[in-house]
């Protein structure tokens, strides 16, 4: 295994232990709330156009995952590399962001 791909594994790994499900740019545009309104838990945050999850509130469940008409959420083990900036960008965004109550309306 090569450097970089060892140092990505290791930072999922890293990161599994911080974050639990992610969602990603399928999201951008659309912020349906199908998810928002089967978490357990305040989880989902609202930006402008699209949700991030917070990773201090999600337990896991992934009821969330199921529930989204356009695929954008994944377990964090799970993430595909070319989501992974989303990993980030869920954890950083999420503590700036509204708790989403899920009466937005659907963008797309």
């Amino acid at each position: 295994m090569n450097e970089s791909k060892t140092s990505n594994v290791l930072a999922k790994e890293y990161r599994s232990n911080n974050m639990t499900h992610v969602v990603t740019s399928a999201c951008v545009d659309h912020k349906y709330q199908d998810c928002v309104a089967v978490c357990p838990v305040e989880a989902f945050r609202e930006a402008d156009n699209y949700l991030v999850i917070d990773p201090d509130e999600c337990i896991d469940c992934a009821a969330c995952v199921a529930e989204c008409p356009v695929e954008a959420i994944f377990a964090d083990t799970d993430l595909p590399d070319e989501h992974e900036a989303w990993l980030d960008r869920n954890e950083e965004e999420a503590s700036d962001l509204p708790i989403a109550e899920g009466d937005s309306p659907v963008l797309a």
